[in-house]
């Protein structure tokens, strides 16, 4: 049975979802339509559930260039591997659906929603999580869904849903809110510097689209859902559970609060399952084991029953797992200038987390180059996140950068993108590398630290610096606590992740993940007071270790210059084939890029020399040659009659035997010779545009 449903809004575009008649042999199968951009979301199911520790949950996200009626570029005109937008967004519909699949639900699951038409103003990424929630609602897989989400942005005072690209382009927020029956499921946003309660209020504003958006997916289930397959409850140990509490519990309580590093929390682990191990082989109570694999059963009710103790203690008493209070933030360093060649360097430390932050500046040539559904653009900044295992003490084979790579990457590069200095006052493109040294909770905030150090250090003159903090909940019943900067035991078990980047004036970046059915305005409130809070003290400690950028770039650092050109004289540069700009570039060991549409030339040099010198040939190539002119010239060939001279790539003039000295030259070669350089004065330019020029009229 095919159905079809829509919200239609007369200010909006219409979102439309479809069912039933695409993709049939899928478990769930939908399309949606935001406007004219369509998405299709397919979910299927393995037959047996996987014997594997950890839910198997596949998502992709997958832009076809037909969809905005584009053949691929390169050789292979195909699609090839993802774009790292693609991975943003297949890990934006990872994070709201991967906790509402049911506990102990070990099936593999793979998503894979594929854009198959884009109207170049409907961004479609948000479709997708509506698209792939909708297709798992109506699917035999079992969901605690649905969910919705919606793009927020803010023209002028008002609030949007939904924004076109070009509204995006011009709002001070871009935030996509997901949410549920119970509660805000996921955020994720970049902000101009914006207050903590426009940030609530915006979220809030979301709640309304988000109910007409869960209302049209139970439309749909109601009309076309299959059964739902049934999970199994996982069988519980309970004389295992019991035996191991009473062995363990004694030993938590003893060890709880009294360390802030990681290796003394990953030691007292180890401890205390070599220690549960043991009392099971010396007593070895039959009635207890029952498990095929009891070392993996004993580790999973040992995480189990320390999971709660902890969240017990926090909720209860206040107290975390390292000794810290709620709102306590671990130790910071920070130190500039820590590698010598590099344009700028800096190492952000917070506790067992460790950023080392790099800046490379170069010329217009260096920017990005992206192809997306929105068409060609181009990034003059970049941010790249490596997190290599030693960071964590492991040994694992080290590949290309992965999609938690690219999230972190992007995140980070989002937090400072706001407070980068236009290009008309800093014409550089500008690559920030974060490589991270030591890992135990949130390495991205500790990035966007580390990042805004290196940029002052390099010289580059940012608005505001900006910092980010991690923050994490512990619910239980009514009861919850907020944290301040957590580290990885939190994190692994706690309810949220919640990061927050800002400066003094206001938040640029969020991101928020659950693991529970949602959040109420109440904690995202408190959350954001206290990440403020937080933040200001990060940046007072950043402060100290350097107060403003500096003034001066690095002595290893590109020299640039930049001037607007005549649209028409863009040709007089390039010359025939390019010839003059080759020449110019080659002559004066410099790199020359015109940029048509801001009417601008960029020239990039090594040395303040070379800048000087292809500048100025230039400035000499496009200005109008006017008698009375004065020109350094080349002498590019000898007449008997004269010498022609090169004022400029392609320009040259005759200085006549009788302009070269006052005094009588009988042979242009015994004052002259190719290649000396001279000083001349146009002295007439004929109606065929021949230029005459002089020497001694120079003098």
């Amino acid at each position: 049975m095919s159905v079809s449903l829509s919200i239609s809004n007369s200010e909006r575009s219409p979102l439309t979802v479809s069912s039933g008649s695409w993709a049939k042999q899928a478990s769930g199968s939908v399309t949606m339509s935001l406007g004219d951009s369509m998405v299709l979301a397919t979910v299927c199911m393995s037959k047996e559930p996987k014997d594997i520790g950890f839910f198997p949950l596949f998502v992709d996200y997958q832009e076809k260039t037909y969809a905005m009626g584009k053949i691929p570029g390169g050789f292979y005109k195909k699609e090839g591997r993802p774009k790292d937008a693609e991975i943003l967004t297949s890990r934006l519909i990872d994070r709201p659906i991967r906790p509402l699949f049911p506990k102990g639900f070990l099936n593999e699951i793979q998503v894979v929603a594929t854009v198959l038409s884009s109207d170049g103003e409907n961004d479609p990424d948000v479709v997708a999580i509506n698209a792939v929630s909708a297709a798992l609602l109506i699917s035999d897989i079992p969901f605690n869904g649905p969910i919705a989400a919606v793009r927020i942005a803010k023209c002028g005072n008002d609030f949007v849903v939904n924004p076109t690209y070009k509204e995006r382009e011009e709002s001070l927020i871009d935030l996509v809110v997901v949410g549920s029956d119970k509660g805000v499921v996921m955020l994720e946003g970049g902000f101009d510097q914006t207050q903590e309660s426009v940030v609530l209020e915006a979220v809030k504003f979301a709640k309304g689209h988000i109910e007409e958006i869960i209302k049209l997916q139970k439309d749909l289930q109601e009309k076309c859902a299959k059964p739902k397959k049934e999970v199994a409850a996982p069988i519980i140990n309970e004389e295992l559970v019991k035996f191991i509490e009473e062995k363990t519990l004694p030993r938590l309580k003893e060890k709880y609060g009294t360390s802030f590093k990681k290796e003394d929390a990953d030691a007292q682990a180890k401890e205390h399952l070599d220690f549960l191990k043991g009392l099971l082989l010396v007593e070895n109570p039959p009635v207890v084991i029952k498990s095929e694999k009891p070392e993996s059963e004993i580790k999973s009710i040992f995480f189990e029953i320390e999971e709660a103790f902890v969240r017990e203690r926090i909720v209860k008493d206040g107290k975390r797992p390292d000794g810290r209070g709620v709102d306590e933030i671990r130790q910071i360093n920070c130190e500039t200038s820590v590698l010598p060649r590099t344009h700028g360097s800096a190492v952000f430390t917070r506790g067992q987390t460790q950023a080392l932050g790099i800046v490379t500046l170069g010329g217009a040539s260096d920017a990005q180059t992206v192809e997306s559904l929105e068409g060609r653009t181009s990034k003059r900044f970049m941010l790249h996140y490596s997190f290599p295992p030693f960071s964590v003490g492991e040994v694992k084979p080290m590949r290309g950068p992965s999609r938690r790579d690219i999230g972190h990457g992007t995140l980070a590069e989002k937090s400072v993108f706001k407070v980068l200095p236009d290009r008309e006052e800093f014409p550089y493109t500008i690559r920030v590398c974060s490589e991270i040294l030591e890992s135990n909770g949130s390495s991205s905030m500790a990035t966007v630290c580390a990042a805004t150090l290196s940029l002052m250090d390099a010289g580059v003159p940012i608005k505001e610096p900006v910092a980010g903090i991690a923050m994490g909940l512990f619910c239980q019943k009514d009861e919850f606590k907020v944290l301040t900067d957590i580290a990885g035991v939190e994190d692994h078990c706690g309810d949220m992740d919640f990061k927050v980047a800002g400066t003094k004036q206001g938040i640029v970046a969020v991101q928020l993940d659950i693991k529970i059915d949602g959040i109420t305005y109440e904690m995202i409130e408190e959350t954001l007071a206290c990440a403020k809070k937080a933040r200001l003290s990060i940046l007072d400690k950043m402060t100290e270790a350097i107060s403003k950028p500096n003034e001066k770039l690095s002595l290893y650092a590109p020299k640039i210059k930049s001037f607007k050109i005549d649209p028409d004289k863009i040709g007089a540069v390039i010359g025939p084939g390019g010839k003059n700009i080759r020449r110019l570039s080659s002559e004066n060991n410099v790199n020359i890029d015109i940029d048509d549409e801001a009417e601008k030339v960029f020239v990039v040099a090594q040395t303040d020399e070379d800048l000087e010198r292809a500048t100025k040939q230039i400035l000499t190539l496009i200005r109008d040659i006017e008698v009375g002119d004065v020109y350094e010239a080349k002498v590019a060939r000898i007449a008997n009659f004269g010498a022609f001279c090169e004022i400029a790539p392609g320009k040259s003039g005759l200085v006549h035997v009788s302009e070269i000295s006052d005094e009588y030259v009988k042979d242009v070669t015994s004052v002259l010779k190719e290649g000396d350089d001279v000083t001349v004065k146009v002295i007439g330019i004929d109606n065929q545009g021949r230029i005459n020029l002089s020497i001694k009229q120079a003098k």
